[in-house]
């Protein structure tokens, strides 16, 4: 009966076989699995070097055949068609054989050849029916008939099979089967690792070992069994097999979400998400899920590790009461190394580094909004020397939506400032009439072709930190000063290549790429205007409100804290790198935001927490990449070369009449003009020299009195 049964099929096949429409033998498009690396990996991005992997129902990483391991194809063909590399498509015995086992012993132990379950999953759907079937066994006599070379062709069809097939735990094909089970690649299976990952095929589901022990090790030994009947494996290979243990077998990896990401502990999970979304931009069709990208970021996990405990040291979130920051640093060609934006993305997935485009809000950024409102009067050809009167409360007429603005903070007992001096200590005074002069709109337009992105109000308390923007925002625009006027948008992702290692995208920001590996950037600035104000910059850390910020290395950066210490800001950079920490309450949806008013028993100010933390990051990433020496004595190699800051002092430009201007009124009364030069008459309208002590603390920081006075001068 078994044998006139398999008479019949073999008949059918060959009548029906030139009545059916057979699909054409294209290999499928096998759904790949993405792979995201951090800027460490220097070779391929595979998935035991990636620190994330994206993938859609299908986890797939294609193998060649010379990377299957025999042992592992050998076990394979053991366990679901010994005939294997003797049949052409269809094997009657196989079928003969597995009628009679179904018959004797009962189940169903099948009899379709490797080549037929790879037809059935590849080009035909998992009908039942004796149609079906034909197509199956006929399309599998095509395929292996149109190979020119046999051998190859076996090879081939068993690569593919082997790719394609799924083994549980969402894993398709053998190297995502391997890392799924053992944590390693495919290359690296051993003979036990083999005949467990041979016996899940038929219902792996069913056969894990860590939910099934007994039927994995029944199953395994199956297989081994068979290896040995074939001639594979000797009798003590196989006995040493049967007796390893199972519990090298892995827990299965949690698919929910991001699933695993390497360096979770230190908050990468934050960058990856950032990635996922960039890479939506550009494969809005899903193709990040399923392309078997390759995508090399910018990421550098010591420095993501090193702004993590920056902030967890200082503020550890186990504290309710603590606040948090963020720490972004970007290296001088633009790419983000480090993204410091949550310590647990599992309890909340804001990004605190990107503002609204991280799920939260943007945050006001205080006095480190004035060097924007500084870069742009150079711009238009104030000097930096100039002077303004420094009381210690201004009043502007129609400053405040037509009303008048009220203003204080940074005064001086000289009863002036030139424009470097009020940038040391951030002077609001100063400043306020700055930004009268400069007019809102054009220190918007400066601040934006630096390199902040959010929507800004064109109003005069911009000046003071009345817009909201993101971390992320603020070193993009610092960088640019550290490259003396040359924008480089902030990228994530350094190239994305395929699965065959072509580049396809470099540089990718907001779903356009780069030309090519190059990133020349776009002069925005005058380098000799850049270098005016990094010059300013670095007198805020030598002597003014960033002092704090000081470690030892050349630096330059801006303080920053909004009304009632709502938040903190310090941004700055060395030669090759920039960060930017906020630090603040990030506040609940509807709730208004905390303060830091009284945090340990101070009122918090961009020139200590967020200036120390920026000081304690910049000082390992130096030490980290290289630019100090080692504790030990011995010399690190400098690379890149950073011994000290593109600043200058040479100042050009017009110096502004110190004379009061007549839209600004002085309170209290007390408005002293400098000194004219010896032997000058003092310039008309000038108000006598008087000794007049500013009252209250200045804009930022720290007391005015606290900070030692700068000689101011005239000249340019």
């Amino acid at each position: 009966m078994v044998l006139a049964g398999v008479g019949m099929l073999a008949s059918a096949v060959m009548v029906l076989s030139s009545q059916i429409q057979l699909p054409e033998l294209v290999a499928p498009d096998l759904n790949e699995t993405t792979f995201i690396c951090t800027s460490e990996v220097v070779g391929t991005c595979s998935r035991d070097v990636a620190t994330a992997t994206l993938s859609a129902v299908e986890d797939r990483e294609l193998v060649t055949f010379d990377q299957i391991p025999p042992v592992l194809w050998q076990a394979v063909v053991a366990a679901e068609d010994k005939d294997f590399f003797e049949h052409e498509g269809v094997d009657p015995y196989g079928i003969a054989r597995a009628l009679y086992q179904d018959i004797r012993f009962g189940g169903n132990q099948g009899g379709s050849t490797i080549t037929q379950q790879y037809v059935k999953n590849s080009f035909l759907t998992n009908e039942r029916t004796l149609t079906r079937k034909i197509r199956e066994a006929t399309l599998a006599i095509k395929l292996e008939r149109e190979a020119v070379d046999k051998a190859a062709g076996k090879q081939q069809i068993l690569q593919d099979y082997l790719n394609l097939i799924y083994f549980g735990r969402g894993a398709y094909g053998i190297q995502a089967a391997s890392q799924a089970y053992f944590g390693k690649n495919v290359e690296q299976l051993s003979l036990a690792d083999s005949a467990y990952l041979a016996g899940l095929i038929r219902a792996p589901e069913s056969a894990d070992a860590r939910d099934n022990p007994e039927e994995a090790e029944r199953r395994r030994a199956t297989v081994l069994r068979r290896m040995l009947e074939d001639g594979y494996i000797t009798e003590l290979e196989a006995d040493r097999a049967d007796k390893r243990t199972l519990n090298t077998i892995i827990a299965p990896i949690s698919r929910v979400g991001l699933g695993r990401v390497k360096g979770a502990e230190f908050g990468s999970e934050y960058f990856v998400e950032a990635v996922r979304q960039e890479l939506a931009q550009l494969y809005p069709d899903g193709g990040l899920y399923t392309d078997g990208l390759r995508v090399y970021t910018t990421l550098d996990h010591e420095l993501q590790r090193h702004a993590y405990q920056t902030v967890v040291n200082e503020l550890p979130p186990e504290d309710p009461d603590n606040p948090t920051a963020s720490i972004v640093a970007v290296d001088e060609r633009g790419r983000v190394v480090a993204m410091m934006a949550g310590t647990d993305f599992g309890v909340s997935e804001v990004n605190l580094a990107l503002g609204r485009d991280g799920g939260g809000s943007g945050r006001q950024p205080g006095s480190a909004f004035k060097t924007f409102a500084f870069a742009e009067s150079l711009e238009q050809g104030f000097s930096a020397r100039s002077l303004y009167s420094a009381p210690s409360v201004i009043e502007i007429p129609g400053a405040n939506s037509g009303g008048v603005w009220r203003v204080k903070g940074g005064g001086s007992s000289n009863g002036y400032r030139d424009l470097v001096d009020a940038l040391r200590v951030s002077s609001n005074v100063v400043f306020a009439q700055l930004m009268i002069d400069t007019h809102p709109g054009q220190v918007v337009q400066m601040a934006q072709k630096l390199g902040v992105t959010a929507e800004l109000p064109a109003v005069p308390a911009l000046v003071l930190g009345a817009g909201e923007v993101s971390v992320l925002d603020m070193a993009s625009a610092y960088s640019t000063f550290e490259r003396e006027g040359v924008y480089e948008a902030p990228v994530l992702i350094e190239r994305i290549e395929n699965a065959e290692g072509q580049v396809l995208c470099w540089y990718p920001v907001n779903g356009e790429c780069a030309s090519g590996p190059e990133r020349p950037g776009t002069p925005v600035l005058d380098p000799q205007i850049a270098r005016q104000v990094n010059y300013g910059l670095t007198q805020v850390v030598e002597s003014g409100t960033g002092r704090a910020a000081q470690f030892g290395q050349p630096a330059a950066g801006k303080t920053g804290t909004t009304q009632d210490a709502r938040d903190a800001w310090f941004v700055g950079f060395t030669c090759d790198l920039t960060a930017a920490v906020w630090m603040g309450y990030p506040g609940a949806p509807g709730e208004p935001l905390r303060t830091m008013s009284d945090f340990r028993g101070i009122e918090v100010h961009g020139g200590d927490y967020p200036a120390e933390m920026w000081a304690e990051f910049m000082s390992r990433a130096a030490e980290y990449r290289g630019v100090v020496a080692a504790e030990s004595g011995e010399d690190l190699a400098l690379a890149p070369s950073c011994t000290e800051l593109p600043t200058s002092d040479n100042f050009t430009g017009r110096v502004r009449n110190p004379q009061l201007s007549t839209t600004t009124t002085m309170v209290p009364t007390c408005t002293p003009a400098p000194p004219p030069a010896e032997g000058e008459p003092p310039p008309a309208g000038a108000v006598p020299p008087v000794d007049c002590t500013p009252e209250g603390p200045p804009a930022d920081e720290i007391p005015v009195d606290q900070i030692p006075e700068q000689p101011a001068t005239t000249s340019p």
